[in-house]
């Protein structure tokens, strides 16, 4: 090869990627939030005819990639990708592409997903790309317990929720809701309907489907997990205790990436560390300790 390893190394931290055996790279484009327009895409299949081979492939985290970019043709793919509002990246132990399901326009999705994974972008992968972590660190952003997108097998999970209400005093007995609840927690016990807040997993169906009115919901919440893991080795993310707001999630999001800046090392994954140090521990630290007042101490910290 003519290209060599430092070079190779470098314009992968700038999101071209080396094709095997060859001089040739990929480039990696960045969506924010899984959407581009459509100018955008016929504007990367252009220059993806023009310095590549005219290939694009989308990868698992919603980004796009065309290969067959010569070396001495990087510089131009940059530029381009600049003209259209995009960029190329996505590599690298920091905060990687953000994902999101469909949410915004599916018919189980409970709130705009993609407005909130833009949110997340700008503020994480866009506002903190220089922040060096141990390693990767992937952030999934689900519309529902349908869990589409695999929010609880990446580092940082948001789960959106639709927490049923119960008016006991409108309740007949009439039995619909046991017929409509998909988790099997609803129950009419005494002429009253009971649901099993250990089985229920706030999928919202329920709501709205009582013809007197007794089962409602006020506003969306969020499940968050932490530590998931997704490949040779996995882990199920491990759920905080409670439901937050979107700005609370967004808040913890920034307080788990510090917590896997101060107490990870170099190399190691957060669902490692957080099995490391053990779940109760991270936990305490997430809810009680006092990560965000030392944000200034732990970004200037060398990752051991």
């Amino acid at each position: 090869m003519s290209v060599s390893k430092e070079d190779i190394q470098r314009v992968k931290l700038m999101g071209f990627l080396h094709n095997r055996n060859t001089d040739q790279f990929s480039c990696r484009v960045i969506t924010g939030n899984g959407t581009i327009t459509a100018q955008q895409m016929q504007a990367i299949g252009r220059i993806a005819e023009q310095y590549g081979n005219g290939t694009c492939m989308f990868t698992t985290r919603m980004t796009v990639e065309f290969a067959g970019i010569p070396f001495a043709q990087i510089d131009n793919v940059v530029q381009e990708l600049e003209k259209i509002g995009l960029s190329a990246g996505g590599t690298g132990a920091r905060v990687r592409p953000v994902t999101a399901c469909k949410g915004t326009t599916c018919v189980f999705g409970f709130y705009d997903t993609q407005a909130l994974a833009q949110k997340v972008h700008e503020r994480f992968y866009v506002g903190m790309g220089d922040v060096r972590l141990p390693h990767k660190f992937k952030i999934a952003v689900g519309g529902c317990p349908n869990n589409c997108i695999k929010p609880d097998l990446n580092d940082f999970g948001i789960v959106g929720q639709h927490p049923p209400k119960f008016k006991e005093e409108l309740c007949r007995g009439c039995k619909l809701c046991e017929k409509f609840c998909r988790m099997g927690c609803m129950e009419v016990v005494d002429g009253k309907m009971k649901r099993d807040t250990t089985v229920c997993n706030n999928c919202g169906y329920c709501v709205g489907k009582c013809p007197f009115d007794a089962i409602y919901a006020e506003e969306v919440a969020y499940k968050l997990y932490i530590g998931g893991r997704w490949g040779r080795i996995t882990r199920h993310g491990t759920p905080l205790p409670g439901l937050y707001t979107a700005e609370q999630a967004l808040d913890m999001i920034e307080k788990a990436m510090l917590l896997f800046r101060s107490q990870g090392k170099k190399g190691e994954r957060f669902a490692a560390m957080i099995d490391r140090i053990g779940e109760e521990t991270a936990i305490n630290l997430l809810l009680n300790g006092d990560l965000m007042a030392q944000r200034e101490q732990i970004l200037a910290k060398e990752i051991g």
